[in-house]
């Protein structure tokens, strides 16, 4: 990918922006990058792979844990299945394609109730129950997630990884973006606290599990695809159908509009979706984001031609540390420099 890097100091407040997060939540390593009109206006590094005096420094090339951002990739798989048919409607219910799933707990399920955490379903000491009617509330709950990665390998014969692969992957020539069972030189150690039970290693390597490393570079390049519906280089890598399904409005018209409003899997930006939203106040209708619980962030704003990715490496939030007006006040400190 070619992107001419012209670095513009209007983007300063960003940059203060990021690393004023990055000491509020403890991280030891962080990265930035902004592309605007089809070039890299800001681009950033800061701190070390871990804690300690002899940890190796933040690189171009440093891969971030991507937590929730991983989404984006699902999403796309998921907009694969549609656009080939594997799936016939994202209105299909969850269990035309996983029969095995209990009648009583799933039937009212559908693919867009999984698409836009809106299904009502919670993991419970092992069990999955309803919390609410589907297409009636909305929660972030990872059992959707894993419900979906199910539903699209069995529908395409295909892992989340062989899709994106096969789809962005080579044909872009990526070398810093990947799913990894054991660790690698160029993954940024996590930060945590051993007694978060949200965090887990995984040996999987079929984009299934919450093990997906990306670069600060290659993360802006995936939005960027995404901005330029697909194409690259005025080669259409993806189809656009693909990339409009996934990134447009899908939640279900029953949903409140109170609630936060999602493409597949992404946040996107409504008139209304005020609870819960991660997407600041000033950034325009048709944007769309995802926020990971390492902090790492992908904002893309089409009416301004625009893509911007933070990266940490702290898992989870510290005490007195509130990640959703953060993560607002992110968009708003880029729209700010427009």
């Amino acid at each position: 990918m070619n992107l001419i890097k012209d670095i513009k100091c209007d983007f300063h407040p960003v940059i203060e922006h990021v690393q004023n997060t990055l000491e509020v939540v403890e991280a030891s390593g962080g990265a930035m990058m902004i592309i605007h009109n089809d070039q890299i206006v800001s681009e950033a590094y800061w701190g070390t792979y871990t804690q300690g005096a002899d940890s190796k420094p933040i690189q171009k090339d440093s891969q971030f844990h991507l937590a929730s951002v991983r989404k984006s990739y699902i999403a796309l798989a998921a907009a694969y299945a549609v656009y080939h048919k594997y799936i016939h409607s994202i209105d299909d219910k969850v269990t035309d394609y996983l029969p095995s799933l209990s009648a009583d707990v799933f039937d009212s399920v559908t693919i867009r109730h999984l698409l836009t955490h809106t299904h009502g379903l919670k993991n419970m000491f092992g069990n999955i129950v309803r919390e609410f009617p589907a297409g009636e509330g909305w929660s972030y709950r990872g059992v959707g997630v894993r419900l979906l990665t199910d539903l699209i390998q069995q529908a395409t014969g295909k892992t989340i990884a062989e899709i994106v692969t096969e789809l962005v992957i080579e044909p872009l020539n990526l070398k810093e973006t990947g799913w990894y069972g054991e660790q690698k030189p160029n993954l940024v150690k996590v930060l945590r606290d051993h007694n978060d039970p949200f965090y887990y290693w995984s040996d999987s390597t079929d984009g299934d599990k919450m093990n997906m490393y990306v670069s600060a570079r290659e993360l802006a390049y995936w939005g960027y695809l995404h901005l330029n519906e697909g194409v690259i280089n005025g080669k259409q890598i993806v189809p656009k159908e693909m990339i409009q399904m996934a990134t447009s409005l899908q939640s279900p018209p029953t949903l409140h509009e109170s609630f936060p409003r999602h493409g597949f899997l992404w946040y996107v930006k409504d008139a209304h979706s005020i609870q819960q939203s991660e997407i600041g106040d000033t950034v325009p209708q048709g944007s769309y984001q995802l926020l990971g619980y390492t902090g790492v962030a992908l904002l893309v704003i089409p009416e301004h031609n625009l893509v911007a990715v933070r990266m940490t490496n702290r898992f989870g939030s510290p005490f007195g540390y509130n990640y959703l007006p953060d993560i607002r006040s992110f968009g708003d400190t880029i729209m700010s420099c427009l």
